[in-house]
């Protein structure tokens, strides 16, 4: 940052302690005009003065910083065809952890999709190739659903899905979708009612995914088991529901992502954490 851009920012912070609130609006509009750069001195602020108000207009001040640009990254991400589906849970993610390492979330991708990638080749058929991205994810790594508290909104985070191996059958299905999709994998996600699942295309189905390019689907809940559309009119049966096409055909990464934020606002509301929903609600406007 300029020094003469720093020293403005730096004068205007000092004035947070503005008992006008007129004056103190402009002054806040200013310093949000500067956007990210103003963080780090805001930050640095916060850890320094003690008075209250000052306290809560600075993180009143960071949080729209923050949110505004998430958000304008989540828009970029939306425009430019949404195809990094693993992008789009990280930018969903930094919503609760501004400060994640995306990096080093990559890299923990990469050395999963590693270990499965030296047990394919090209001679085993879908069924096998399924079998063995199951096999390490699920009985190597460990990998599966929180059955001991499913409505902690953690289960729906990439960082601690990685970290604690535990995560919804939303969050563990569009892991198995990156990590088959960085393997060659032909594997979408459906949008089924209360029951995130996976199919496995066939060959030319990937240019344009429809419901007659299903191999078979599989169930991120029960360690990537599969079963046939006959399942899913079974489970559409007693869940008293009306079929549509939407409940057997593979979804976009934009509604796989809209799904994920709905169920984090659910997660957070249920938690009492009004903030976070309230964050993720403002996200979901970038779909209208």
């Amino acid at each position: 940052m300029p020094d003469a851009v720093n020293n403005t920012l730096n004068a205007l912070i000092n004035l947070l302690d503005e008992p006008d609130e007129k004056a103190f609006a402009l002054i806040r509009e200013q310093i949000e005009l500067q956007g990210m750069d103003a963080v780090a001195p805001l930050e640095k602020c916060l850890e320094n003065n003690f008075s209250n108000i000052v306290q809560e207009r600075i993180q009143s001040i960071l949080r729209k910083l923050i949110q505004d640009y998430h958000y304008a990254e989540f828009v970029n991400w939306l425009s430019v065809g949404s195809s990094d589906l693993l992008k789009g849970f990280l930018l969903v993610t930094k919503i609760q952890d501004p400060s994640l390492d995306e990096e080093e979330i990559i890299i923990s991708i990469e050395q999963l999709k590693m270990d499965i990638w030296v047990e394919l080749h090209e001679n085993l058929t879908a069924l096998e190739n399924v079998k063995v991205l199951n096999h390490l994810l699920f009985d190597i790594h460990h990998f599966g659903v929180n059955n001991v508290d499913n409505t902690l909104p953690e289960n729906n985070y990439i960082n601690t899905l990685l970290e604690s191996k535990k995560g919804s059958s939303l969050s563990l299905g569009i892991l198995f979708i990156i990590l088959a999709r960085k393997l060659g994998l032909p594997v979408y996600g459906v949008d089924l009612p209360q029951h995130f699942i996976l199919a496995y295309l066939t060959a030319e189905g990937i240019d344009q995914p429809g419901e007659s390019d299903v191999l078979f689907y599989i169930n991120p809940y029960s360690k990537g088991a599969v079963f046939t559309r006959r399942d899913i009119d079974i489970f559409i049966g007693q869940m008293k529901i009306k079929p549509e096409k939407s409940f057997f055909a593979p979804c976009s990464n934009p509604d796989i992502i809209r799904r994920l934020i709905n169920s984090l606002i659910l997660s957070h509301n249920k938690q009492g954490n009004s903030d976070k929903a309230e964050d993720l609600e403002t996200l979901l406007t970038a779909f209208e």
